[in-house]
């Protein structure tokens, strides 16, 4: 196969998952895949189970018996879509991939569920993808011009019609038709004889490699692996390509160079904290941006109180570097999913409630310094601070373990438009106005990459992709920088 151009990357298809109802930027989905042993639905299902928090619309599973494809995809929780043993008996097979998908803006549609699974002329394949395409609607509109025919609204199945129309093994032809995208992207996909996986040159999304006794498994996160027994042997590298098969695995960088930028917000939020990404713990960096969210930014309180639970690790760390009790002010009600009940706005208000409680006996007459991983909106710090200041708090202070967001992601994780971002719109001062906290504090930027290892930010080589707070996309935002983007949202408010 001839070497094709590594060309600019491009944006995203569409509303990812923006989660108002917190106020957090949400992932897209999970992946995870395994290959050698006769209860590879059931692991796989387990290993979604441990990646619930990265997707929670949908989820779904293929297997391959040796002899056919057996799937099963529907909206809900792993729990739930996969609780049936007639469902989960007629998942045979040794190897199986799955994906979980995060809820997406306005009606879910089921054609997007994943894996999404084609029968090409060497025979059939499942994909899962984690990320975004940035020139997906480009080669959408070429492809439908050429006659192609898509089912779905997601931007993996570009990546099925340039398999399609590409020459060669089923590998050589996922390899062109990736030549042919952009954007941050980690895959997973099964044939009949392999599984493989493949991670953007970027590193942008993560992916890791595991192993339960002769089988190997890829996943998202380890924390996959820990449910099932499994051993982390590695992260796969940006940019590589490895194919498991019966004679064990391959590893491949079919593309050209680039500085590996992994996601810093998979550290500072997305990926659970029990999980080892990057060779570093989640939890043990995010106790690290505490401490110096404390040094750079102390306050002059009575306690260190979390906004749970992603807050918790980063308060820790503030607890210890500020030589200040943590205590739990706040108490999230873990059995809340979507606001059920909605009928008027002073319900609506309330909703905020349903998932967090003041804890008086804690705040009453503190000082208190409230520790959030993010502020995107600011409408949730409204209402926790409030709901701080109401239980008797005597002060609050507000420190968020990442810099100011003031620039939204076009790389598979959903953030507000930039006018809707808080820090786009006011100044620290402005927002800790609008908040209604004492003070309001950002770790800063070098602080950030301190936390993670290293002397500060490079501004000529940065480390990690920190484009939220830089506004500098190293993968090409084709489709937002040909205005297509407001037809592609068109196009997937139609289809939904």
């Amino acid at each position: 196969m001839p070497p094709l151009p590594f060309g600019p990357p491009p944006v995203p298809p569409l509303p990812l998952a923006y989660d108002a109802a917190t106020d957090r930027a949400r992932e897209e989905c999970a992946v995870f895949g395994i290959f050698g042993t006769p209860d590879a639905a059931a692991h796989t299902a387990l290993g979604l189970h441990a990646l619930q928090h990265r997707g929670q619309e949908a989820t779904g599973l293929v297997a391959h018996d040796g002899d056919r494809f057996n799937a099963h995809r529907d909206q809900g929780h792993v729990g739930d879509v996969f609780s049936s043993r007639a469902v989960m008996d007629r998942l045979v097979g040794t190897a199986a991939i799955g994906h979980n998908r995060y809820s997406t803006t306005g009606a879910p549609n089921p054609k997007n569920v994943q894996p999404l699974f084609a029968e090409l002329d060497l025979g059939g394949v499942a994909i899962a993808h984690n990320g975004n395409l940035t020139n997906a609607h480009t080669l959408r509109a070429d492809l439908i011009r050429q006659g192609a025919i898509f089912q779905s609204t997601t931007d993996t199945e570009v990546i099925l019609h340039l398999m399609a129309r590409a020459r060669g093994r089923m590998v050589d032809r996922l390899v062109e038709a990736l030549f042919q995208v952009v954007g941050a992207y980690a895959l997973v996909l099964l044939t009949q004889r392999k599984l493989v996986g493949v991670r953007d040159p970027y590193g942008v999304r993560p992916l890791v490699l595991g192993r339960l006794g002769d089988a190997y498994i890829l996943a998202s996160e380890t924390c996959a692996f820990d449910i099932i027994g499994a051993e982390r042997v590695r992260d796969i590298e940006p940019g590589e390509m490895v194919v498991i098969t019966e004679d064990g695995l391959e590893s491949f960088h079919p593309f050209p160079p680039v500085a590996p930028r992994p996601c810093m917000f998979e550290y500072i939020y997305f990926a659970r904290p029990d999980s080892i990404m990057g060779g570093k713990s989640v939890h043990a960096v995010r106790k690290a941006i505490g401490r110096e969210l404390a040094r750079e930014a102390p306050a002059d309180a009575d306690i260190v109180v979390p906004v749970p639970d992603s807050g918790v690790p980063a308060a820790l760390g503030f607890s210890e570097g500020a030589g200040l009790p943590f205590d739990l002010g706040i108490i999230r009600n873990h059995y809340v999913g979507r606001t059920f009940i909605e009928p008027t706005n002073e319900i609506r208000h309330l909703g905020v409630r349903l998932k967090h409680n003041a804890n008086r006996a804690v705040l009453e007459g503190k000082r208190v310094v409230l520790i959030d991983d993010s502020i995107v909106r600011g409408t949730t710090s409204v209402k926790i601070v409030r709901m701080v200041r109401e239980a008797g708090a005597a002060e609050v202070h507000m420190r968020v373990a990442s810099p100011p967001i003031r620039y939204p992601c076009f790389y598979g994780i959903d953030t507000p438009d930039e006018a809707a971002l808080l820090a786009s719109r006011l100044s620290v001062e402005g927002m800790a106005n609008y908040i209604d906290c004492d003070s309001l504090a950002f770790i800063s930027l070098d602080g950030l990459y301190r936390a993670l290892g290293e002397p500060g930010r490079d501004p000529a080589r940065p480390r990690y992709l920190d484009h939220y707070f830089t506004g500098e996309y190293p993968i090409p935002l084709v489709d937002e920088e040909d205005g297509s983007r407001t037809r592609q949202l068109t196009l997937l408010r139609e289809a939904v």
